[in-house]
């Protein structure tokens, strides 16, 4: 069984990261995670990626500071979950299961995401 380097580990956080930021970006502007197409509720994803920016900013892409920047993307998405959960957005066009699968998706991304940079910081 093979080990995961930090380079290994870190090359895959990058890579997950990047791919979900632009799965969440494509479906948000796109099909609309909340409601449908074109639903102002999913500018609330844009502060997910927003997040994630300005973090991979001042982490300076260092694994520690973008384990941080994964989490609290992880736990932004959860909250925008939450919101749209708890007003009842987008109905009835995105039901309550909708939203929690897809969201959940990219929490367990980010999370991921944020695991690999964790394993790439100790080596």
């Amino acid at each position: 069984m093979q080990t995961l380097t930090g380079k290994t580990a870190y090359r895959s956080a990058i890579g997950i990261a990047l791919a979900a930021s632009l799965m969440l970006v494509w479906l948000s502007l796109g099909v609309g995670i909340i409601g449908r197409d074109g639903d102002p509720a999913n500018i609330m994803y844009f502060g997910v990626i927003a997040v994630g920016l300005i973090g991979a900013v001042l982490a300076r892409l260092r694994p520690v500071g973008m384990s941080r920047t994964l989490v609290a993307m992880a736990l932004i998405q959860a909250l925008v979950a939450a919101v749209a959960l708890i007003g009842k957005l987008g109905l009835p066009w995105s039901g309550p299961l909708e939203l929690i699968a897809l969201n959940g998706f990219f929490i367990v991304m980010f999370a991921g995401s944020a695991w690999l940079f964790q394993r790439a910081a100790r080596g």
